[in-house]
């Protein structure tokens, strides 16, 4: 069964080496790595193409430029369904995500369509944010929730295992949203769909090298995003 892990990347030259090391060191059998970059200017690409010369399981799809995360996830899903991927990952590419948990997840996948990395479970946690951060999540969080039905507990989370079933039957291209709303969009569908989803605990971490990539702009899109998806499907 083979798995691959997409991670988008911009301005990850202080990760990136370090994550696809740990990755493979965990030995999963028929497991690769998809990068999508944003044409990143600190060179993460150039790093990619670089590791590539000696480990034929790295994927890069370079980008013309900054286009989202939303678009990146579904370029590198669509890559990763052609690849013949059974298991596919959600993943950043900063440590927030610890590798060690994709061995899990994949077990955890036997029984569910779709795995969530969860914060919101017990056993789950958040480390390095201050109050502003974790209210914000937790409002994200409930507003979704409320407003579109979400069962999960985490439906913000960016560390995911779908089943190649789900990404083939969600009609990815006709995702509009394309920055932190994309985890919402994404869940509901599938949700929607008839999948079953499952959480499993994690620690996330926040990035230690590196800067967030949350604007202003994927907060107001988050919003209105959440309010288009609820007046489109609406009982």
């Amino acid at each position: 069964m083979k798995t691959i892990i997409v991670i988008p990347t911009y301005n990850e030259k202080e990760n990136i080496e370090k994550l696809i090391s740990k990755i493979f060191a965990l030995e999963i059998c028929d497991l690769e790595i998809l990068i999508v970059d944003d044409n990143s200017p600190d060179g993460t690409a150039h790093i990619v193409s670089n590791k590539q010369t000696t480990e034929n399981k790295i994927h890069l799809i370079k980008r013309a430029g900054k286009q989202g995360l939303g678009s990146a996830y579904i370029e590198g899903f669509k890559k990763a369904l052609d690849l013949g991927a059974d298991y596919i990952f959600e993943m950043d590419a900063d440590f927030s995500h610890d590798p060690d948990d994709i061995t899990r997840m994949l077990g955890a996948g036997k029984d569910a369509d779709l795995i969530i990395g969860s914060r919101k479970i017990q056993g789950g946690k958040v480390i390095g944010w201050g109050w502003t951060r974790k209210f914000m999540s937790n409002g994200a969080m409930w507003f979704s929730r409320l407003l579109l039905g979400l069962k999960p507990r985490d439906v913000t989370a960016g560390f995911r295992c779908f089943r190649r079933s789900v990404l083939e039957s969600i009609e990815l291209e006709t995702i509009k949203s394309n920055g932190y709303a994309f985890q919402e969009e994404l869940l509901y569908r599938t949700q929607k769909a008839g999948f079953t989803i499952s959480e499993i605990p994690v620690t996330f971490v926040d990035r230690q090298e590196g800067k967030s990539k949350l604007s202003k702009k994927d907060i107001a899109e988050f919003f209105i995003v959440m309010l288009k998806l609820r007046l489109r499907y609406k009982p």
